[in-house]
């Protein structure tokens, strides 16, 4: 019994280093490359976590926030950032457990990132800011909004949530899945095999992007260092999205939110202008504008027609 009770601790010890070592290569490739960084290197102290963001140009204040997952970061708004920044002052954050901001070891919540939009508002553009948001972003910015009224004033959803699947709690099934991939070496392997760069890739051909030539290494290569950056913590983010722990019902704030909201949808995505319509109706003065040749991220493959829409909706004169 001493014996296999040895051998089991040997072949147990060897198979964590092992899978450790296999960790440590996974995120060595993918950051090797140093794309995040850039000369612009901007933080908040916030108190969960340090906020890496940009800023540049001046004028009336717009916050980009983008989609909220562990690949995305401010690079996904870089190519719309020099059109804004030429008629007003434009920050771009990267979320607590995204890009270039910490990734701590806790529990990511949809009001943990009201609380965040809140304060950098209020601490760092100290100005009522227009907000333009991508994807499950949104949910907290209209929470933050319904939360303070006075600190947001328009808004525009980039392709936004379904209200369905943002109502979805926990349950036992996801509670185990994020349990398993909090878990020090085995859940990091879980996660780095989940977050391969083909993942990603195939994200890009199939639901980011309506023509897949415009798709380029670097685009793929950046959203994989994002995912894998600082030890590969941002699975703590991971495993609280795919625990629904960043869920929020939204339907009960939407009626108390008078601001300007728009909607913009990429028209070649599936489902795009349904979802909008969810909100729509639920508010009835949203205004939903399709743009053409695009699917989930058109501020990376049409930038300049999105940035029309953003003068057109935000009054702004070039």
């Amino acid at each position: 019994m001493k014996k296999k009770i040895s051998i089991f601790a040997i072949l147990t010890t060897l198979a964590a280093i092992t899978m450790h070592i296999i960790n440590k290569i996974i995120n060595y490739i993918a950051t090797i490359d140093n794309l995040l960084k850039n000369s612009e290197e901007n933080y908040y102290e916030w108190r969960f976590g340090n906020i890496h963001y940009k800023k540049s140009g001046s004028g009336q204040p717009i916050l980009l926030i983008h989609d909220l997952n562990t690949y995305s970061s401010t690079n996904e708004w870089n190519k719309v950032i020099k059109y804004l920044s030429k008629t007003n002052t434009v920050y771009a954050i990267d979320l607590l457990g995204c890009g270039l901001s910490e990734k701590p070891n806790l529990t990511y919540t949809n009001y943990l990132y009201v609380q965040l939009v809140t304060d950098f508002i209020k601490h760092i553009i100290d100005e009522k800011s227009n907000i333009v948001v991508t994807g499950t972003s949104s949910s907290f910015v209209l929470m933050a909004c319904a939360n303070n009224k006075e600190m947001i004033d328009k808004i525009i959803l980039v392709n936004p949530e379904s209200i369905v699947e943002l109502a979805k709690i926990p349950t036992k099934r996801t509670k185990i899945l994020k349990f398993i991939i909090n878990l020090p070496i085995v859940g990091t392997l879980v996660y780095n095999i989940i977050g391969t760069r083909k993942r990603i890739e195939n994200l890009f051909i199939n639901k980011y992007f309506y023509d897949p030539m415009k798709i380029e290494d670097s685009l793929i290569n950046t959203y994989y260092e994002s995912m894998h950056v600082g030890n590969a913590n941002s699975k703590y983010l991971f495993s609280s999205i795919k625990g629904r722990y960043t869920n929020m019902n939204i339907l009960h704030c939407l009626p108390n939110i008078n601001n300007s909201i728009y909607i913009l949808t990429g028209k070649a995505l599936r489902d795009g202008e349904l979802v909008a319509e969810q909100y729509k109706n639920y508010v009835p003065s949203i205004e939903i504008i399709p743009i053409s040749k695009t699917k989930y991220l058109p501020q990376l493959e049409y930038p300049f027609a999105l940035v029309e829409q953003i003068n057109i909706l935000f009054g702004i004169e070039r």
